[in-house]
C-alpha cells in the first residue's frame, strides 16, 4: 500500500550529513518538504539541490523545513554539497538523508520492498527515487509529485503548491487552476451561500457550484 494524501508519514530515525534525525521530531510544528534523488554527483539532481538552496529565505517565510534524500552515504553527501553550492551560489543549509539502506525510499513507496542496490549501481537502479513530499505540521502527507530522471523539478511550482496548501488548509477555501498568492480563491461547495456571505463577505457566483472570493488575509 502506497503512502497516500492525509496518511501520517513514517516516523523514521535517519542518518544525515548533519547527524541523526527522527523525522517527526525534526518536523516539529513546521511544514516540511522532503525531496528525493537517486544518486549524488548527478547533473539534474545537482541543479535541483542548488535551486532549493537558493530558496532558503522563501522556505523560512512559509515556516517550512526542507530535507533532501539520496541513496548514497553521509560522506558522499558532504562532498556533493560543495558542488551544489558552487552551482547554486547559495549555502545548502538543509540536511540530506543518507538512504543507502533504502529505508526511506521504501517507506515512502518510491521503491518496492524487494529493491536493493547492486554493486556498481547507476542512477537507473533507483530512478523512481525522484519525488517531492509536502508534509503538514500534523505529520500528514499533503501533496506528492514524482518526476523522471530527465526532467528537472520546478521549485517555483513547489512553492506555489505550498502556498496553496497553506491557504486552503488555514483558511477553509480551495484554490483554482494556476492560482498564485493574491488571486481569488474558491468557496467550498459544502458552504451555503448564506454561510459564505457571513464568512467571506462578497463573492462571485460563476456557476451554482463555483463561487470565488478574495483570499482571506
Amino acid at each position: 500500500m502506497g503512502l497516500r494524501i492525509n496518511d501520517t508519514v513514517p516516523n523514521l530515525t535517519v542518518e544525515t550529513d548533519q547527524g541523526t534525525i527522527q523525522l517527526h521530531d525534526w518536523i516539529g510544528d513546521s511544514w516540511a518538504i522532503l525531496f528525493s534523488h537517486p544518486k549524488d554527483f548527478t547533473p539534474v539532481c545537482t541543479t535541483e539541490f542548488g535551486a532549493v538552496a537558493q530558496l532558503a529565505d522563501e522556505w523560512e517565510k512559509r515556516g517550512t523545513k526542507v530535507i533532501g534524500v539520496s541513496v548514497d552515504g553521509v560522506e558522499d553527501h558532504k562532498k556533493w554539497k560543495g558542488d551544489i553550492e558552487t552551482f547554486g551560489g547559495a549555502k545548502a543549509g538543509f540536511p540530506i538523508i543518507a538512504d543507502d539502506g533504502l529505508e526511506v525510499s521504501k517507506a515512502f513507496d518510491m521503491l518496492p520492498a524487494e529493491a536493493y542496490l547492486p554493486d556498481g549501481r547507476t542512477p537507473a537502479d533507483s530512478a523512481t527515487v525522484r519525488s517531492v513530499f509536502i508534509i503538514g505540521p500534523d505529520k500528514q502527507l499533503k501533496l506528492s509529485m514524482t518526476y523522471p530522471m530527465t526532467v528537472g523539478r520546478n521549485f517555483a511550482e513547489v512553492l506555489r503548491a505550498l502556498d496553496g496548501l497553506q491557504m486552503s488548509i488555514g483558511k477553509g477555501v480551495a484554490t483554482p487552476a494556476n492560482w498564485n498568492v493574491g488571486d481569488d480563491v474558491i468557496i467550498p461547495a459544502t458552504v451555503s451561500d448564506e454561510d459564505a456571505k457571513a464568512k467571506f463577505g462578497e463573492f462571485n457566483k460563476i456557476l451554482p457550484y463555483l463561487r470565488t472570493t478574495k483570499a482571506p488575509q
